[in-house]
């Protein structure tokens, strides 16, 4: 386990040339934010981020499956009671859906409550002759594209704490407050069943869910149990100077967690071995993600999880692939192999995201929902052969009926983008596609299941 005193000063992550940082022009500004930022009370707690971890541990010994998702980046704008419950009934219902399917436990984990800031293949954006530097987030700078816009601004640092801690409050109520228990499953997606093919596949599996809740309850097993759910944040740990102002000592245990959010993980573009994210998040004592794209081999998966997790802790480490449609078959089953051959047992975990973007036709950045299903599909072929376990998923998704993705089974067509696209930076599912896509990875779990000991069924009868 780290010491306190190995954690490193921002001053030392600098000195390690840290990448897709903003550039602020005033450093005493900064310093001043990151005062306030250290004084302000944490958005999560250490226990919370230990059970989570205990969790992910059960994901990575095949006991459990992860399903995590949410924007592609969160906005200030953002923050209000519809989006934050059509993102979480979206979710639960996902939930649900695997729940009954794979009859194991699902983790829930929203990227939520800190996704305010991305990393960007180019520092700058040209428009019309004109140079400005590029949308890197709220957490950074304006979407609007004028120079005081573009201009990195610290003050945003404390707008995400603001905004991440509203956010999270109301979803605590959600989770805790009735919203979340199983007998209101069919009236999380009431208002769009009629005119949705995965709608209404989900209000026949919730009437499903209704008389096993009964045939329960009547044997005796208390209601209430059914009323609350786990349920976690996440984001990408991108900005150094957020994250270590949230970098709190535990006073449990005097160890260092990152508190602006339970799970937080290394993106793609800043998993240099000797680079300052490694170093900062290798230190507390969060479970941690790490993204792997296809130019990933098994020996760099290797040495990131040494370095991250030396003492090989179960729910340590989630290795979390992004390798796109057309590679995953290639690149993953070498990965997985050596990993697993050296005896570490991590959570494996898909994102068929962000390895599938594409420009259409009419200019719009989008992705094909086949792409997205083809690599999920992918993900288990590979485990499957293997006989690992394909333990999640991590979806860019929201909650409303946008026209982000084309596909689906509604079909939809690049022209139909300009209908309603609301994302400030990469294409997110809908909520009927979201849906759509927890039936299929569902039926994955349910016919790979197969060929494996359900823990949940794992018991022996009583013979009188």
């Amino acid at each position: 386990m780290p010491e306190v005193s190995t954690v490193p000063s921002l001053d030392q992550l600098h000195a390690l040339n840290p990448v897709q940082q903003p550039t602020y022009e005033d450093t005493g500004e900064v310093a001043d934010v990151i005062a306030r930022l250290r004084k302000l009370p944490p958005l999560v707690f250490a226990a919370e981020c230990d059970k989570l971890r205990t969790k992910m541990a059960s994901v990575a010994a095949g006991e459990a499956f992860l399903l995590q998702g949410g924007d592609c980046a969160e906005t200030f704008d953002g923050v209000t009671a519809s989006n934050i419950q059509n993102k979480l009934r979206t979710l639960l219902s996902m939930a649900v859906v695997l729940t009954y399917a794979a009859q194991v436990p699902i983790v829930k984990v929203g990227r939520m409550a800190g996704q305010y800031a991305k990393p960007r293949s180019s520092a700058v954006e040209t428009r019309g002759g004109v140079t400005l530097p590029a949308y890197r987030g709220d957490a950074v700078n304006g979407f609007a594209f004028s120079p005081e816009s573009r201009r990195p601004d610290p003050q945003r640092l404390l707008g995400v704490y603001n905004a991440s801690s509203a956010t999270w409050n109301l979803t605590r109520a959600f989770v805790t407050g009735g919203f979340a228990h199983l007998r209101s499953v069919h009236t999380w997606n009431a208002d769009f069943v009629k005119n949705s093919a995965a709608g209404v596949q989900y209000q026949n599996l919730a009437s499903e869910i209704d008389r096993a809740l009964a045939f329960m309850v009547a044997c005796g097993i208390d209601d209430n149990v059914f009323g609350t759910v786990d349920f976690f944040s996440s984001h990408e740990a991108l900005i150094l100077e957020y994250e270590h102002a949230l970098t709190r000592i535990d006073s449990r245990t005097s160890l260092p967690y990152g508190t602006s959010g339970h799970f937080l993980w290394i993106g793609e573009r800043t998993r240099q071995l000797d680079g300052a994210h490694v170093e900062l998040l290798r230190h507390v004592r969060n479970p941690l993600g790490v993204k792997l794209g296809p130019t990933t081999t098994a020996d760099t998966a290797l040495e990131l999880a040494d370095r991250l997790d030396p003492d090989h802790e179960p729910g340590r480490i989630t290795f979390i692939t992004r390798m796109g449609a057309g590679k995953i078959r290639d690149v993953l089953p070498e990965v997985v192999a050596k990993v697993t051959a050296s005896g570490r047992q991590v959570a494996w975990v898909c994102d068929p995201m962000h390895g599938n973007t594409f420009e259409a036709r009419n200019g719009y950045k989008t992705r094909a929902f086949s792409d997205v299903m083809e690599e999920l599909n992918g993900f288990f072929d590979v485990h499957e052969e293997l006989g690992t376990w394909p333990g999640g998923v991590h979806v860019e998704l929201t909650g409303d009926d946008v026209t982000e993705c084309v596909g689906g089974s509604d079909d939809l067509v690049e022209a139909d983008l300009v209908n309603r696209y609301e994302t400030l930076c990469d294409p997110r599912l809908n909520r009927n596609q979201s849906l759509e896509l927890a039936f299929l990875v569902a039926e994955r779990l349910t016919t790979g299941r197969i060929r494996r000991a359900n823990p949940v069924q794992n018991y022996v009868p009583v013979s009188l």
